[in-house]
């Protein structure tokens, strides 16, 4: 394929990408909160047993300082406690505070129903599939090339 051709694909699906990423960022304007302040209350609230701060880390691909910053903010604001972990003390479990559950129940179910709305109207399983298989094959192959970036 030409050189051309793929980059007119790869702008409209940084468009889509950038689609999808605004809707988070205006959602999370609605409640005076960043993008990634969002997305780590998303990722704590669907932690049933709490969760670690590298797994936030990992799953948003964002710098422990990032994180730390916003586990921090939340735990003054009294919405998160931190314990420490039983199999390494020096990691801290993060789980909310019956305050940041209530907090956090405003927001993230909402947006998570959301979510779940907009796949569910792919309406077919393969497609569902086939949009999760084609995202990670091409994010996997993204995240190789940069890493290879000099």
């Amino acid at each position: 394929m030409k050189r051309e051709s793929v980059r007119a694909y790869v702008n409209q699906y940084c468009h889509l990408r950038d689609v999808q990423y605004a809707a988070y960022s205006q959602c999370a304007r609605r409640h005076k909160l960043t993008t990634n302040e969002l997305f780590v209350l998303d990722i704590i609230w669907f932690s049933a047993e709490g969760c670690l701060q590298s797994s936030i880390c990992e799953r948003m691909s964002a710098t422990k300082q990032t994180i730390s910053a916003i586990i921090k903010k939340f735990s003054k604001l009294g919405y998160l406690s931190l314990t420490e972990a039983t199999d390494d003390r020096r990691n801290k479990v993060i789980h909310f505070t019956p305050a940041g559950y209530e907090y956090a129940a405003k927001i993230i179910p909402p947006a998570a129903d959301a979510e779940i709305e907009a796949m569910a109207e792919l309406a077919d399983r393969e497609n569902i599939a086939e949009l999760i298989r084609l995202t990670k094959l091409f994010s996997d192959l993204m995240k190789e090339k940069f890493n290879n970036l000099k």
